[in-house]
């Protein structure tokens, strides 16, 4: 590689012509790196249906993307894309860098990636691209860019008010003024939804501003986001809990607050007629809480019958509970004793992009050169306790207010400081070798810190340092005029995050709401990613297949702990995910026509032994066997998306249907139980114009109200009695797809 970019730049032609610097729009590390490959969204795909929806638009457009509702929450859905996720939970397996304006959106602490914060209204485009070291650590499948509006793309006062069937209810107003060189873009959502599920409400506010100001060869953005959200995610249900109430929830509640501000700085300064430097900084806080109640392995002690312990790996009650540095009484939390789990995040993140980059027309194409760094600081306070609860008729767990400590330390109260420091250098190049042939190259280079401060004692200090270059290259040829072939290899890699390294020793598993305990270190997981495509663009068609590879070593899964609600992080071994997708488009007099679908082959390339106590295939141990060739869970091998419409100027219709085929269950890494059910879910979403300026929009969600899933696992259903399914005992538990919904909106535009 070293040698190779020097022979590129001697082989770039002489400028012919340059672009006008005030076009440039940078969104990411790179400049305008892959543009020609990405998947891109505009401002009515991302509109196309009730409301503006980011996640949606996503899953209808993109090949092989799915929304994943393991929380049983729309607003915290996860993006899941070629055997990877984006997502609010932690111990997916995160594997998407998002970027919004140009700033790194997975949240520093676990990479988790918070789409509730995102006000869905300011969005103007966002574009999906392949795996590329450049756009910075996490970037295992790829990353997703997306970009705010200004006050000329914003203009005018926009309203809107929603209602839907589910209670849902809610609005967005938007103000946009000026002109290119100047304008400012003003905008604030609001909503409650009821939730369509049993206790399972949300409600929503976010805001948003952004002011643009361009001079003679200089220009400056400033922009600032804030959100407050309380969100319910029940989670999974038991199957035969959901066949005889589809809305039921097994365990509750299960709540995160959060509280979000974002600033973000942009000026940029001409450096020659074709060249440009930009620096992008950035400042922002999260607040965020989460409250879980859940069922507990407690019952009298062994040795003093009238003390409560938890059940160790031997079914004995030998472990002391204390709260205050009392004994808790074995009838204290009456007929059933559970557990009220508290955490809390407060992260203080601050960093900046600072690139040079350069832009020219030749005579046989565009040459593109960026050059830059990056750098982060994060500072995050985690807090977390576990109190006693009571198990209710219902299935909610009331808080008794003891907060609680076992004598071995399987529980206690968690207060931990962490740090962390990413700093990188990258480099990005696109040059055209012929009138047909171009080649784009980059490279990275990363060195990343954590490090953990425990405020209680020592066992959680640690120090973790990571470094890694990585590589790419990719070759763009022209076939025919409109038809277009390219091939690309890449490496990239992810770091283990503060959370994770923090909840990786097997003998002292974390509780799922808790992720921290001494530990010992994790591997960075790294990618080999091979692609190759075609594609082709006429008036009326255009049609893309593009076929995929990608090798990880040292992958990080969440693994199920024998002690009842923990978990640990590990690495394991080596894994294989390729595919293929394919896509295309029609549009012609008003009529749009598209389809897309995606083949995913995602498969371990290691055995290993692993524990999974709610497995009904577990051994005595609580443990599976994974073979060589077993399928990843929760990645759908299959996915077509297939959308017809017709628009006119006064009003619009559409159907969409979305497939997907069934995935293996969390935890069933060995493949021994059924999958989830294959489906095949119908929209329907049209808009009529009353009169300038004023529209209605509707949109009908699972029109055939079809049962289905998203997400499965396994859950101790024979531990809680069931009351709408009194005797089940199949441990499989589903995230159960939204019913039949309707949503109508009111739109103004002045």
């Amino acid at each position: 590689m070293r040698k190779l970019i020097p022979l590129l730049f001697a082989a770039a032609p002489v400028p012919a012509m340059a672009q006008d610097l005030n076009q440039i729009v940078v969104n990411a590390p790179g400049g305008m790196i892959d543009l020609d490959e990405a998947r891109a969204l505009d401002l009515a795909a991302i509109d196309a249906s009730g409301r503006p929806d980011l996640g949606r638009a996503l899953e209808r457009v993109i090949p092989g993307l799915t929304l994943g509702e393991a929380a049983g929450n729309p607003w915290q859905a996860s993006l899941n894309w070629r055997g990877f996720s984006a997502g609010a939970l932690q111990g997916m397996e995160q594997g998407l860098a998002v970027y919004l304006d140009g700033v790194r959106f997975n949240q520093p602490f676990g990479d988790v990636v918070l789409l509730d914060l995102v006000p869905d209204s300011v969005l103007v485009s966002a574009q999906v691209n392949d795996a590329n070291p450049v756009l910075g650590r996490n970037a295992l499948a790829g990353s997703l860019l997306v970009q705010t509006g200004d006050g000329v793309n914003l203009a005018g006062l926009k309203a809107q008010s929603d209602l839907d069937s589910h209670g849902m209810a809610g609005g967005a107003v938007s103000y946009g003024t000026g002109t290119a060189q100047s304008n400012l873009a003003l905008a604030f959502e609001a909503r409650h939804d009821k939730g369509w599920r049993v206790a399972s409400p949300s409600t929503l506010y976010r805001g948003f501003a952004k002011g643009v100001h361009q001079g003679e060869g200089w220009g400056i953005e400033l922009s600032a986001l804030g959100a407050s959200t309380d969100l319910t995610g029940n989670g999974v249900s038991p199957v035969e809990l959901l066949d005889a109430k589809y809305d039921a929830v097994f365990t509750r509640p299960d709540t995160t607050r959060t509280r979000f501000a974002r600033v973000v700085a942009a000026p940029w300064l001409a450096t020659g007629d074709t060249s440009r430097v930009e620096l992008r900084a950035h400042w922002q806080y999260l607040d965020r809480a989460n409250a879980n109640g859940d069922l507990a392995d407690f019952g009298p002690c062994e040795a003093d019958p009238a003390q409560l312990c938890v059940e160790d790996d031997d079914d004995n009650y030998s472990d002391a509970l204390f709260s205050r540095g009392n004994p808790v009484a074995a009838d204290a939390a009456g007929d059933e004793a559970a557990v009220f789990n508290r955490g809390k995040e407060r992260t203080r993140a601050w960093g900046a992009t600072l690139q040079w980059q350069d832009t020219v027309e030749t005579s046989i194409g565009t040459r593109r050169i960026a050059l830059g760094g990056t750098w982060e600081h994060a500072h995050t306070r985690f807090g977390a306790q576990t109190d006693l609860g009571e198990l209710e008729e219902d299935r909610s767990v009331e808080d008794l207010g003891l907060p609680l400590v076992s004598a071995d330390g399987a529980i206690q109260p968690v207060s931990l400081v962490s740090k962390l420091d990413d700093f990188a250098l990258f480099a990005s190049v696109a040059l055209p070798l012929t009138s047909a042939l171009s080649v784009e190259a980059g490279a990275r280079y990363s060195h990343n810190r954590v490090v953990m401060e425990d405020q209680l004692g020592t066992a959680l200090n640690g120090r973790h340092h990571f470094n890694r270059f990585n590589p790419s290259v990719e070759f763009d040829y022209a076939l025919a005029p409109g038809i277009h072939a390219t091939a690309g290899f890449s490496l990239t890699s992810r770091n283990p995050t503060p959370a994770e390294l923090s909840c990786a020793d097997p003998e002292a598993p974390c509780t799922l709401a808790n992720f921290f305990i001494a530990d010992p270190p994790l591997k960075q997981v790294t990618a080999t990613n091979w692609h190759a495509g075609v594609s082709a663009t006429g008036k009326a068609l255009a049609w893309r297949v593009n076929a995929w590879r990608s090798e990880t070593s040292n992958d990080i899964r969440m693994i199920a702990s024998s002690v009842r609600g923990r978990a640990y992080f590990a690495n394991l071994g080596h894994t294989l995910r390729q595919g293929v997708e394919a896509s295309a488009e029609w549009r012609r007099n008003g009529w749009h026509a598209s389809a897309n679908y995606a083949f995913t082959d995602a498969r371990f390339r290691d055995g290993f032994i692993m524990s999974s106590p709610s497995n009904p295939a577990a051994d005595g141990d609580g443990t599976v066997m994974v073979r060589r060739g077993d399928r990843l869970p929760a990645v759908p091998r299959h996915a077509l998306n297939l959308r017809l419409a017709r628009e006119e100027h006064d009003w619009s219709a559409g159907l969409t249907m979305r497939a997907r085929s069934g995935q293996y269950l969390a935890g069933d890494e060995g493949n021994d139980n059924p999958r989830t059910p294959a489906y095949a879910v119908f929209d329907l979403d049209g808009s009529v114009s009353l009169a300038p300026g004023l529209r209605v929009v509707a949109q009908l969600r699972n029109v055939l109200n079809k049962r289905y899933a998203t997400f499965g696992t396994f859950s101790e259903v024979d531990e809680v009695f069931l009351a709408e399914a009194p005797g089940a005992e199949d441990p499989r538990a589903y995230a159960p797809g939204a019913p039949r919904r309707l949503t109508v909106s009111l739109r103004a535009e002045f």
